[in-house]
Parts: structure tokens; sequence; C-alpha cells
């Protein structure tokens, strides 16, 4: 991706550490949770690597298309159980988005930035441009109720009983602050492009 290698650097971080939290969520003991945990390591951890400066480590022309394979198949995963559970859309969104960065990396000849001169900005990037800057905003509004009721307001003692008796890689707040991460790290990249 091409961009001020300080938000490149500060991207990888973010993905990177989603990524890992995303691999302990995948102890949990709810055989869903799981599943989708996993699959948001392999985007948090391919954002990461997707995000590292050109000028620190470019990969090979290869690369590009065995990256479109990996997430063409977590696309395929993804719209597979999108028809038992509909919250998969949002995975099958996310993995098409990397597939569509990684074929449009190996379309870029080696050294060669994206112009976008009189074309203006394609229309598929700017339809996932769109969804990611909604998904953003909806994230983050679901996480301030929990962040209000975390907070006590209007809780009784009970309430943070039940809460601390989650085990962290389980708490859903957690788990969607970790998707909130991940669509601003998408944003970022597809601004990139």
């Amino acid at each position: 991706m091409h961009g001020p290698v300080s938000a490149a650097w500060l991207l990888v971080a973010l993905c990177a550490a989603t990524g890992a939290y995303c691999l302990l969520r995948m102890r949990s003991a709810v055989e869903e949770q799981r599943r989708a945990a996993g699959g948001e390591a392999l985007m948090g951890f391919g954002m990461a690597v997707m995000a590292v400066p050109a000028a620190v480590f470019t990969p090979p022309q290869w690369a590009w298309p065995v990256y479109a394979a990996v997430f063409g198949a977590a696309a395929l995963r993804a719209l597979w159980a999108a028809r038992v559970t509909p919250n998969h859309l949002h995975h099958l969104v996310g993995t098409s988005a990397m597939v569509y960065m990684a074929v449009a990396m190996a379309a870029t000849p080696p050294g060669a930035h994206h112009e976008h001169g009189g074309a203006g900005l394609p229309l598929l990037t700017g339809a996932l441009l769109l969804y990611f800057a909604g998904y953003v905003l909806r994230a983050g509004a679901r996480l301030l109720p929990a962040a209000v009721a975390a907070s006590g307001a209007g809780a009784g003692a009970g309430a943070g009983v039940a809460a601390g008796s989650v085990r962290w890689g389980d708490r859903p707040e957690l788990a969607r602050a970790c998707r909130l991460s991940m669509g601003i790290g998408m944003l970022a990249m597809l601004l990139t492009m």
C-alpha cells in the first residue's frame, strides 16, 4: 500500500495487535466465537503484512496472486458460513476487499504508484470505502452503550459481578472493538489505493 511511512507502521501495529487478540479469542469455549475469531485473525495479520511500507519490504510479484488465492478461499468460506449466520456477510465483504486489493497490487508494475488521474476513484474502491465508513460508524456507535453500562451508570452491584465472571477473551465489547479496529484499518488501506 502507498502512503506515509509513519501511518503505515501505525496501521501495521494496529492490525497485528488485532490479529494477535483474535488468536487469543480462538481459545473461547463458544464454537461460533472461535470460528469468527479465526477469520478475524487471518484478516488482521493479512492486513498487517499488506500495510508494511514498500520502502521497507516489497513483496515479489508472485506473492500477490497467492495473497488473492488465500483470501479468495476465506471469502468462499465466509460465503458458505453466511448461509447459516448472516454475521458472516461482513467477513465476506472484508475478505473480498482483500482479494480486490491484492489483485490491484498484482496489476501494478513493481515500483509504480497508483495514479487515478482523470479516471477518478474506481467504482469498486468507492463502494468499499462507503461500506467500511458506514461499518466503522455503526461499530463505534455499538460500543458506546457498552461503555456507559460498564462505567456503572444505572448498574447495580450484581451487574459488575456478572461482567467480571466472563473471560476477557469472550467479552463481546472487546470483540466489537477488534472488529472496529479492523474496519478502521481497512478504511485506511482503501484510502491509499
